[in-house]
């Protein structure tokens, strides 16, 4: 009959969308946007303390100390924070031989680019605890502070050597915080909006705690921010560990781990430091998605 005739077309193809479904929704990049915000640029006079076997010796150069916002549909997140404003004042735990280049921007007002404000952010996240990257920090009193288990007792025993008092004020009356317990948590990751497409990975050495930022973009494929795991891209191409990192060991284990995911994801490996990969990202306010 000629009224089933429709029913079948109907019914095929109901059959074929439910075929080109996903088998699982975190296969489904989400729209994710991640800017890069200028927060800070240092003059290296003296780079002997990027590496503990001598291949700076007597050499100059500078360092960048960028930010970086990710827009995700279930939220906002910051990752470090940078220098104190104003930046001209040199962070605490800012290594003595760097001196900072003063900016005309801060994080607040690149945000107002984007139509938002310090409450807008929902999630700050530090890569370590030293003065350079959590120098804003206290301008997100709404946001979920991610911080790491091993990085706040470190910090507790050595505020002269890290943030230093004032942040770890701050930090025990921040009223909402996301600790990450890597003594115990097997996975020792964070998934941040519970989608695998921004994730906080454990890669001590530099500190105690360091981390580094796992971000999968739909068109610009896997990226990951390294913090301070490596400083310039000579010492991601010749694993060189800086004189003051707190682990030697950990330090090479974390940039295997990292070298590992990013074989395996196809991620590019941006090295927050170096002044060629920040002038390699999408100037402000363009990004990657």
């Amino acid at each position: 009959m000629r009224c089933k005739k429709p029913a079948r077309q109907t019914w095929l193809g109901m059959a074929f969308a439910v075929i080109a479904l996903p088998g699982k929704a975190d296969e489904v990049a989400p729209e994710i946007r991640l800017y890069t915000l200028e927060c800070g640029h240092y003059a290296q006079y003296d780079m002997r303390i990027l590496s503990d076997t001598g291949e700076y010796e007597g050499k100059s150069g500078s360092l960048a100390d960028p930010c970086f916002l990710i827009r995700h549909p279930k939220g906002i997140l910051l990752w470090d924070t940078g220098g104190a404003d104003p930046v001209e004042r040199i962070p605490v735990g800012m290594d003595v031989h760097s001196t900072p280049k003063p900016l005309s921007v801060t994080i607040v007002s690149q945000l107002k680019v984007l139509g938002l404000t310090s409450k807008d952010i929902d999630y700050v996240a530090f890569s370590h605890f030293h003065g350079d990257h959590i120098g804003n920090a206290t301008a997100f009193p709404t946001a979920t502070w991610v911080i790491n288990r091993a990085e706040l007792d470190w910090a507790r025993k050595n505020p002269g050597g890290s943030s230093g008092p004032e942040f770890l004020a701050a930090l025990k009356n921040h009223v909402k915080t996301k600790v990450i317990d890597t003594y115990y948590d097997l996975e020792k990751d964070y998934d941040v909006f519970g989608d695998r497409s921004v994730k906080v990975l454990n890669t001590p050495g530099h500190t105690p705690g360091s981390q580094s930022l796992e971000v999968r973009l739909g068109h610009s494929g896997t990226v990951i921010l390294t913090g301070d795991l490596y400083q310039t891209t000579e010492n991601l191409k010749h694993r060189r560990v800086p004189e003051e990192n707190y682990s030697r060991a950990e330090s090479l284990a974390s940039m295997d781990r990292i070298a590992e995911i990013a074989k395996q994801t196809r991620a590019r490996v941006v090295v927050q430091m170096a002044e060629d990969d920040f002038d390699s990202l999408p100037k402000f306010p363009a990004f990657l998605d």
